[in-house]
């Protein structure tokens, strides 16, 4: 029997809303990654562990909102039907 894992917590995000929290999750990914890339640069071991920090914080608000995304629906977009123009 294949259950269905999909899990609404009840909220609902506007389309626009969601672009925007996926340009983010992009932007935090491609920032970690270059973080990261930057540490073979570093020679002191303390700016070594705060880069570190910070690529594992950006992943981890990166999957953060990863989860949110899975757990909201994206509400539906309203047409508006404005009158003809005379």
């Amino acid at each position: 029997m294949i259950e269905n894992t999909t899990f609404h917590d009840g909220f609902e995000i506007s389309p626009r809303f969601r672009r925007s929290l996926e340009d983010r999750i992009a932007r935090l990914e491609e920032g970690a990654a270059e973080d990261e890339a930057m540490i073979m640069c570093l020679d002191n071991p303390d700016h070594v562990r705060r880069q570190m920090r910070l690529v594992a914080t950006q992943r981890l608000e990166a999957l953060r909102m990863r989860i949110f995304l899975d757990r909201v629906r994206v509400r539906p977009t309203r047409i508006i039907n404005a009158p003809p123009l005379a």
